[in-house]
């Protein structure tokens, strides 16, 4: 564990995100090109990727899927956690060279990110943390903000002659999931009550980040285009499911949040 990024060493971690996929290979194809993940296994139509050999993304058939609706309740993104920043500057390079559209750059004092959308409307961030040592606080809350991205700051940190991306590094990991709720105050409470997340830090009352251990934040939540949101329709394309490792005993377990998302828990590998 001494090699994966801080937010993967902490008491619980994003585990594995699941997707429901109306055309699954044209998905897979997509985080395979363009996040840099490697297929692992394929079972009964669902396909497994990852980085190195750590599975981080399972994809799952469902060609009758409805498509997934930005204003329900449900997936906001998955967040890809590079382990340095020169590895964010290599992907930024691929992502010029390949011209890869690109929703957002944004720093947010504690990480640098870029956003980008799937081809069945999934977000995904791509990011690198700063050091933990470097984490401004306010109280017991991390000051975090949304700040346009130095790009090319990041890129400089790639040295000369650098071989450039070579897909997503073995010690990349899910450095945390960001939901779509109806109500952030309400996931708050849910996530404190079931998992004992810490509230790290606040936009004001559509959006709250929890974590564990210290991290800035393992779940986002927001009602940005959401608010009032009921359970999900579970005949849609998008998340299928999220799982958290979890260090100590506990073992495999299976919940929903009061939106209907399905969050099970695994024993965090020694």
């Amino acid at each position: 564990m001494s090699n994966l990024p801080f937010a993967a060493t902490r008491p619980i971690s994003i585990s594995r995100v699941a997707l429901k996929a109306r055309d699954a290979d044209r998905l897979a194809q997509f985080y395979r090109t363009v996040v840099g993940l490697q297929e692992l296994s394929r079972k009964d139509g669902a396909i497994v990727l990852g980085a190195g050999q750590r599975p981080l993304l399972v994809i799952e058939p469902d060609p009758s899927a409805k498509p997934d609706d930005p204003r329900s309740a449900g997936l906001f993104h998955t967040a890809f956690l590079l382990p340095s920043r020169a590895d964010l500057g290599r992907w930024i390079k691929h992502a010029i060279d390949n011209h890869i559209p690109i929703d957002g750059a944004s720093d947010h004092l504690v990480s640098e990110a870029l956003y980008l959308t799937d081809p069945e409307g999934n977000g995904i961030e791509i990011y690198a943390d700063r050091s933990p040592d470097d984490w401004s606080r306010e109280g017991v809350m991390i000051k975090m903000a949304t700040i346009r991205l130095d790009i090319p700051d990041v890129l400089a940190t790639v040295p000369a002659g650098d071989p450039g991306w070579q897909g997503a590094p073995e010690d990349s990991v899910i450095g945390h999931i960001h939901l779509r709720v109806g109500d952030p105050a309400e996931a708050e409470k849910w996530w404190h009550h079931q998992f004992g997340f810490d509230t790290m830090a606040k936009y004001g009352s559509q959006a709250v980040f929890l974590g564990t251990g210290g991290y800035h934040h393992h779940v986002g939540a927001n009602s940005w285009q959401s608010a009032g949101a009921g359970r999900r329709d579970p005949a849609r394309s998008g998340l299928s499911w999220v799982e958290l490792a979890i260090a100590g005993d506990a073992g495999e377990s299976s919940r929903e949040d009061p939106w209907g998302t399905v969050v099970r828990t695994t024993r965090k590998a020694a």
